[in-house]
C-alpha cells in the first residue's frame, strides 16, 4: 500500500522507548509525518513552529508537566490532544479532560490502540470540517512566497517554512482577501473563531509580527502585509 497519511503528529514523552515504539507503530500504519521530543520546552517550541493535527502528550514530563503546558499549547493550536500517563485514577482522568484533553491513555498501553484512537479522532475532525467550494483556490503565489491550502504548506524564496496552525490560518485568511482591509475583529473571528473572547489584546500584533518574519524580505519594512492605521491590515502585492 503506497498511501501515506500526511497528518502531522507530535509525540511528547521522556521515555525514549515509548517514543520509538509509537513512532514505529504509526509508521507501520502509514503515518509518515511524526515529530517527537522529550520535554515541555521542546514541545512548546515545536508547536510554535509547526502546525500539528494531533498531539500525544505525556503528563509526567521533567520540569513542567503536560498539565502545565496545555494552556500554552491551546494558545497556538486547537488540534486534539491525547494525554499519556501512568496515572489512571478517575480523578486524574477528570483533571486531564478539564485541562482540555480529547483523550486520556493510561500506561501501559497497546500502541495499536493509540493509533486506532488517533485515526478515529482525525477522521471525525475531517468529516466535521465544511467542504471547500469547488472554485476556492488551493494555491496562492506572491512571487517571493507561496501558500498551499491543501497541504497547509508555506514556501518562502523557494524553501519550505514551518508555520504554526494559527499563523497559517492567518496567512490563508489574508490570501483569500488579498487587497482588502481586515479589521482586528474580523481576524479574531475568522482565525481564532472566538470573536476575541479569551484572546489577549496583543495577540494580533504578535502574530502579524511573526508572520512578517516568515514572509517579508525585510520584516521591519513590510511590503506584503501593510498596517492601515486605525483600520487594520491588508495583504498586497508590491509594485
Amino acid at each position: 500500500m503506497n498511501y501515506k497519511d500526511q497528518h502531522k503528529i507530535l509525540i511528547v514523552d521522556d521515555d525514549q522507548d515509548i517514543l520509538q515504539m509509537l513512532r514505529l507503530t504509526f509508521s507501520k500504519e502509514n503515518f509518515s509525518n511524526i515529530s517527537t521530543c522529550s520535554n515541555a520546552e521542546q514541545a512548546l517550541k515545536l508547536v510554535q513552529d509547526k502546525a500539528f493535527d494531533l498531539i500525544i502528550l505525556d503528563v509526567m514530563l521533567p520540569g513542567k508537566s503536560g498539565f502545565d503546558i496545555i494552556p500554552s499549547i491551546r494558545k497556538q493550536t486547537e488540534c486534539p490532544v491525547f494525554f499519556l500517563t501512568a496515572k489512571g485514577s478517575d480523578l486524574d482522568k477528570l483533571t486531564g479532560f478539564a485541562y482540555g484533553a480529547d483523550d486520556y491513555i493510561t500506561k501501559p498501553f497497546n500502541p495499536l490502540e493509540v493509533v486506532a484512537r488517533a485515526k478515529a479522532t482525525l477522521k471525525r475532525i475531517s468529516q466535521s470540517q465544511p467542504l471547500h467550494s469547488s472554485n476556492e483556490k488551493d494555491r496562492f503565489d506572491f512571487g517571493y512566497f507561496q501558500v498551499d491550502r491543501k497541504s497547509a504548506e508555506l514556501s518562502v524564496n523557494g524553501c519550505p517554512v514551518d508555520c504554526s496552525a494559527h499563523l497559517f490560518r492567518l496567512l490563508l485568511y489574508f490570501c483569500k482577501h488579498e487587497g482588502q482591509i481586515l479589521s482586528k475583529d474580523q481576524i479574531y473571528e475568522h482565525v481564532w473563531g472566538r470573536h476575541g473572547d479569551f484572546v489577549e489584546n496583543n495577540t494580533i500584533i504578535v502574530h502579524i509580527r511573526k508572520l512578517r518574519e516568515k514572509i517579508e524580505p525585510n520584516p521591519s519594512k513590510p511590503i506584503f502585509i501593510k498596517t492601515i492605521r486605525g483600520l487594520g491590515y491588508k495583504l498586497v502585492r508590491p509594485k
